[in-house]
């Protein structure tokens, strides 16, 4: 994500724009990185077609391990 995209999302979730500016460093990029975590997250569930044959169940299986294990990454 560039810098503008990371600003505009947390603009449009925090209940207060001016927030961001009162967080300190290690918070903002702790911060963005949940955020491109959650992201690419979203990208391997993307993926999922919901088919019913075994090949395509088997992807969709794995794209929902993927996005587990990338928000578990925030967990750790």
């Amino acid at each position: 994500m560039t810098r503008r995209e990371i600003i505009a999302a947390w603009n449009a979730q925090a209940d207060d724009a001016n927030s961001w500016h009162h967080l300190g460093e290690d918070e903002k990029l702790e911060w963005a990185i949940k955020l491109e975590r959650e992201a690419c997250a979203k990208v391997c569930e993307d993926g999922i077609n919901n088919a019913t044959d075994w090949d395509s169940s088997a992807w969709d299986q794995a794209c929902e391990n993927r996005a587990y294990a990338i928000r578990a990454r925030g967990q750790a």
